[in-house]
């Protein structure tokens, strides 16, 4: 079972690495859009990569939207389901 605290650090560190690399200065509230704070789709895209590496799992099709990669937030919401063990 992994703590969500656990995840969503996890989440800000990936996010934080990514704005580091474009040497984007930002603080990334749980809540904050992460277009917003500069990533560009090909950022979301390396996102995606880093959190199914990081978490290691592969993100389904289906959950790869616009929505699910809004902010940490809904990232964690995404990673804390697939996580989650099947009922």
């Amino acid at each position: 079972m992994h703590a969500a605290n656990d995840i969503r650090g996890r989440i800000v560190a990936l996010v934080g690495s990514i704005l580091e690399r474009n040497a984007i200065t930002a603080e990334i509230a749980p809540d904050t859009r992460l277009v917003d704070a500069g990533l560009t789709s090909m950022d979301m895209v390396n996102l995606m990569l880093g959190v199914e590496a990081e978490f290691d799992f592969m993100i389904p099709q289906d959950e790869i939207t616009p929505e699910n990669f809004r902010s940490v937030e809904t990232l964690e919401r995404l990673v804390a389901g697939q996580l989650a063990p099947a009922t």
